[in-house]
């Protein structure tokens, strides 16, 4: 898959793609089916499959002081559309001069003119173009005056009847319920980032940690977590362990943290890029009377997390 950071000049082979437009943060059930549209059409037109992303997220510009709220950052989500067979991402830069082009001008200079796009394809609340003025409605109708196909995908849901919806992934993520959030993700959520130096507590007591920040990453429930990790590089295999995530009441750190120890595992990872799957909370953060009983209580949540795992295929 090949990531470009701007809509011109791209090689030729790239250009005419399907492209599927949105910021697909999550990359979850919902924005899959419009993805798997979209591929349904680059097949049968012997066209590339591509996605049209913003970075920053649009919520994350207009709103920059405001809490971290990511699912799936540029890296994550990469991750997340390589795996759907997308042959091409176009992450646009988000910023002022972006945000004030007209739903005419994305449409016309953007789409048909940048991308040379044969087909677009977004979900039906899909809005673009300065204060989010076009729609469905006026893509078709750009689409018509410009050359190129438009096609419209309505909400899918799960068979309870739930809108697959970011909004609802993220509720269920910052109540603990990862399992829920993997029902609308169609995965695991994940989180990752380079493997950053600690206070090497945790192996001076026998469970040695990879420590991640968690940037842009939504904050999730604080907690004990059954987790599943790799190194982010080809032929590397997901391990079970188990992480804390969140402030470690016994000694507080400034910043809530993933602190994963990884069943099996030896090896020096210091700078690498690990991906954490969350798989299930176990518990809630707890401070102890003593290290004694703390370490005691890290023995029976290895041996919870190792439970929870052989319920949830790798």
């Amino acid at each position: 898959m090949r990531l470009y950071r701007h809509e011109t000049d791209l090689p030729f082979d790239a250009q005419g793609a399907v492209v599927t437009l949105g910021n697909f943060d999550g990359v979850h059930l919902g924005h899959q089916a419009v993805i798997a549209q979209a591929a349904k059409i680059a097949r049968a037109t012997s066209r590339p499959l591509a996605v049209l992303t913003f970075e920053p997220h649009t919520r994350a510009y207009f709103r920059p002081d405001g809490p971290p709220f990511r699912l799936t950052p540029l890296r994550a989500k990469l991750h997340a559309l390589e795996a759907l067979g997308v042959d091409q991402v176009i992450a646009l830069a988000f910023d002022q001069a972006f945000s004030m082009l007209s739903a005419e001008d994305f449409a016309r200079d953007v789409l048909a003119r940048g991308l040379k796009v044969s087909h677009a394809v977004a979900g039906e609340d899909f809005r673009y173009g300065n204060k989010h003025a076009g729609t469905m409605d006026s893509l078709i109708q750009a689409g018509a005056n410009h050359g190129f196909g438009v096609t419209r995908v309505r909400p899918v849901s799960a068979n309870d009847g739930t809108i697959y919806s970011a909004t609802a992934i993220r509720q269920f993520i910052v109540d603990g319920q990862m399992g829920a959030a993997a029902t609308l993700l169609g995965r695991p959520w994940e989180v990752d980032g380079h493997v950053v130096g600690g206070d090497r507590r945790g192996r001076q007591l026998g469970f040695p940690t990879a420590n991640l920040k968690l940037g842009e990453y939504l904050r999730p429930a604080f907690g004990i977590y059954a987790v599943r990790a790799r190194l982010d590089r080809p032929g590397a295999s997901w391990i079970d362990g188990v992480a804390n995530l969140g402030i470690r009441p016994m000694w507080r750190t400034e910043e809530p943290m993933i602190e994963a120890h990884l069943f099996d595992f030896s090896g020096d990872i210091y700078g690498q890029v690990l991906r954490v799957r969350l798989i299930e909370r176990l518990r809630a953060e707890a401070r102890f009377d003593s290290i004694e009983a703390l370490v005691q209580q890290v023995d029976r949540d290895k041996i919870a997390a190792r439970e929870a795992l052989l319920s949830t295929p790798a």
